[in-house]
């Protein structure tokens, strides 16, 4: 188990990258069998999920299209409550089977209030791919369609998860000691 040290506050592994690597090539399994003869639009969720979903886009075997939105809603460690878009979506999802992919859901707040503008938009289908869930501190109770982990409470950085910018470039999941 290695420790490491960003900014202030220290972390150590949690998982690692042979761990996620396995699990999103099962998710990506799994949608290319729920997708066999559709076209899904995957949106990920910006700045975390970047990593996520281009891994899990890599093994997507389906023909299918991926954009990008920004919401914000963390400083630091913890949850600012309010969810800000910076960056909307600019493809038109009606009619469109769309799986959105999100790094993780702990309060279920950003997806609790993007979700309705999305839905919306009548896309015929609407999944979500998640990273990462921490139930212990969900709000917000929704589906996740894919998920790769279930985690603790915990703050975590790495694989495109930061602390205040830094620890996104990491491979593996780190969890605050």
């Amino acid at each position: 188990m290695s420790v490491i040290k960003v900014h202030d506050k220290t972390f150590e592994t949690f998982l690692s990258e042979e761990t996620i690597q396995k699990r999103v090539k099962e998710l990506a399994a799994a949608i290319n069998n729920d997708y066999k003869s559709k076209r899904p639009l995957f949106i990920g969720v910006l700045n975390g999920a970047f990593m996520f979903a281009a891994d899990l886009f890599k093994h997507v075997e389906v023909d299918a299209e991926i954009c990008f939105i920004k919401l914000v809603s963390y400083h630091g460690t913890k949850s600012t409550g309010k969810v800000v878009t910076s960056i909307g979506l600019m493809e038109d999802v009606f009619g469109r089977d769309v799986i959105l992919v999100e790094d993780i859901v702990d309060t279920g707040k950003t997806l609790h209030e993007f979700l309705p503008t999305l839905l919306h938009q009548q896309p015929a289908s609407l999944k979500i791919a998640a990273l990462l869930h921490k139930p212990e501190a969900t709000i917000h109770p929704l589906a996740i369609d894919y998920l790769a982990f279930s985690i603790p409470d915990k703050f975590v950085v790495g694989y495109g998860l930061d602390y205040d910018g830094l620890g996104r470039n990491l491979k593996e999941i780190y969890q605050l000691v």
